[in-house]
């Protein structure tokens, strides 16, 4: 059933339109991911499907009742008090009765795990997320909009952002580039390209098949045209032939091909990555002794002992704040060890990308904070004008002259690659370079790291990034141990006996030579076996009292009685099936 209508939309801010003649039909259930270059429109897009402005022209028809809820990328300036305030403060503004008011606070705040109590300017990164989730959840929407959710989380909070939306069985349409969320989440995708929407319904991994397919369709296709007008054009340069009466339509369908090639919109450009390789580094990179470092009584390295050789590309992995960024800057001398030895091999050459972009001044344009006033930059020894280097980032002449401040996120951390691929380096360290990248960009970016012929270090909460680039991991628990594996994310993940994503992986006891192995009981296998059949009642039930509550003949009846007690019965539903999926995850992990 569709709930919104896109038809013919078009919507521009000077310079090409973003959305130019675009229509999409958006059915109940959906679980869709918009997808496309940074710059393409797709926030916008959001802003338009929740009607926040209407469109230049076309139509957004929304059925009757359907109401939307969206959720931003970045955190609001001015957020302050409690989570409470916050979330009344919202339905405030959305003239929710007092009495249902706090029922879908309490509802929501139960189901996201979230105090009431706490204020908002304390709470980290992930619980921010949720918190802005509550204020969009509190709604009670029918569609959900997600712009860039995954955005600065750790690992851990991904996956439980995650799992939760896959079970809280709402419309979504979010814009993400990690990989790894996209195909475990979408089950349609859309891409914004050249103002035009392409929808693609099915997975994630099949859409990379079809894409492929309509992109060789699309180069044909113009070729063909090309071909047909060169033919043309050497055919009008003939001369006054070609101007007889009988070859007018000949001209006319000339002036038609001319139109069709000037009116084409050309696919973006590809970013052509290319490193300044270094002089090539002693076979031993870095290596610690007994390494320590902590803020008062708080470790956060304690006792590392690690060796990196020559081409090694090593992840690190762990929960936001547990240390990750601190190594780096031991490693590169920029912080001094507690305690501990720290030794550098030979011909060493590193270049360090920020995540905070410290190396980028705001005030200065793209040009500027590549070559300072210069008109060329040297590329392997090679000189190479700065526009041409710049358009190989996707930054036009124009775009190159304009202040760092005015550029977007995605915009931001490809200029800083350009900025760091300039330096001749044989140790990349790259804190974050994934944050606001396009998928495109993402897997070129792996390719050129994976060619890479010197010695990289890797922090990134990208699953797919770590899995397809990485050699070896650092895994940081946060309270200072820090284990090294073979692999990446998923390699760690499998070895792990727990369901949390990035849990604490107690140390090894020995363990009696005699000790029995752990089984299902009878009674154990008997529950097992009745947990999913429990499950889906309780989802049914779930699923119905949602349909009642959306019904607007319930509140047309103004039986406020019935309303609250649907609504207590879908918080019990809640916490009953977040206690069954628990246990049917710890009995599944006991062999029968």
């Amino acid at each position: 059933m569709n709930i919104i209508s896109l038809n013919q939309v078009n919507h521009a801010f000077g310079g090409p339109k973003l959305l130019d003649g675009a229509s999409l039909q958006i059915e109940s259930g959906d679980r869709i991911c918009l997808l496309g270059r940074n710059g393409a429109g797709k926030s916008t897009l959001l802003h338009l499907i929740n009607g926040d402005s209407p469109p230049d022209s076309g139509e957004v028809i929304r059925q009757q009742g359907i109401k939307s809820a969206y959720v931003p990328q970045e955190f609001p300036d001015n957020w302050d008090g409690t989570v409470r305030s916050y979330l009344d403060a919202v339905l405030a503004q959305e003239n929710f009765e007092a009495h249902l008011a706090q029922i879908s606070i309490e509802q929501t705040l139960s189901q996201l795990d979230l105090d009431p109590e706490v204020d908002l300017t304390t709470l980290s990164g992930g619980l921010k997320r949720r918190a802005l989730l509550a204020a969009a959840l509190v709604q009670e929407p029918d569609l959900l909009l997600l712009d860039e959710p995954t955005n600065h989380l750790d690992i851990a909070a991904i996956c439980w952002l995650e799992t939760f939306l896959l079970r809280l069985r709402k419309t979504l349409i979010f814009i993400s580039h990690d990989r790894t969320f996209t195909r475990n989440l979408a089950n349609r995708i859309v891409e914004l390209d050249r103002g035009q929407l392409h929808d693609y319904r099915c997975n994630y991994a099949t859409y990379l098949e079809r894409r492929q397919d309509v992109l060789n369709s699309e180069d044909k296709a113009w070729a063909r045209l090309d071909q047909k007008l060169a033919e043309e054009e050497i055919w009008i340069r003939k001369g006054i032939k070609a101007r007889r009466t009988r070859n007018m339509g000949r001209v006319r369908d000339l002036q038609k091909l001319r139109e069709e090639r000037r009116q084409r919109r050309d696919r973006t450009g590809q970013v052509r990555l290319q490193l300044e390789t270094g002089q090539r580094s002693g076979q031993m990179v870095m290596e610690t002794e007994n390494l320590h470092f902590g803020y008062d009584t708080h470790p956060v390295i304690d006792a590392l002992d690690l060796r990196i050789m020559r081409g090694d590309r090593l992840g690190l992995i762990g929960p936001n704040g547990s240390g990750k960024t601190t190594l780096l800057k031991i490693l590169t001398e920029e912080l001094k060890p507690t305690s501990g030895r720290l030794r550098h091999g030979t011909n060493l050459q590193i270049a360090y990308f920020d995540q905070l972009r410290d190396q980028l001044d705001e005030d200065r344009s793209v040009k500027q904070n590549i070559a300072d006033d210069h008109d060329q930059v040297l590329i392997n020894g090679s000189p190479r004008h700065i526009y041409g280097y710049l358009q190989d980032f996707l930054f036009t002449p124009e775009r190159a002259r304009t202040p760092v401040r005015v550029l977007s996120g995605g915009e931001k951390n490809r200029l800083l690659l350009a900025k760091l691929f300039t330096q001749p380096a044989n140790l990349l360290i790259l804190d974050e370079p994934t944050n606001d990248l396009d998928m495109e960009t993402l897997d070129l970016l792996e390719e050129l790291l994976l060619d890479y012929q010197g010695t990289v270090l890797l922090v990134s909460h990208d699953r797919s990034f770590l899995n397809n680039v990485v050699t070896s991991s650092l895994i940081f628990d946060g309270k200072g141990d820090v284990e090294e594996i073979i692999g990446g994310y998923d390699d760690w993940l499998a070895t792990q006996s727990t369901v949390e994503p990035i849990a604490k992986k107690e140390k090894a006891k020995p363990a009696p030579r005699k000790e029995r192995i752990r089984k299902l009981s009878f009674k154990e296998k008997k529950e097992l076996e009745k947990l999913p059949e429990q499950i889906d009642e309780l989802e049914t039930e779930q699923a119905e009292i949602h349909e009642k509550l959306a019904s607007p003949e319930i509140y047309k009846d103004g039986d406020s009685a019935l309303i609250t007690t649907l609504k207590e019965r879908l918080q019990a539903i809640e916490i009953e099936l977040e206690k069954t999926y628990l246990r049917w995850d710890e009995l599944d992990q006991i062999p029968e």
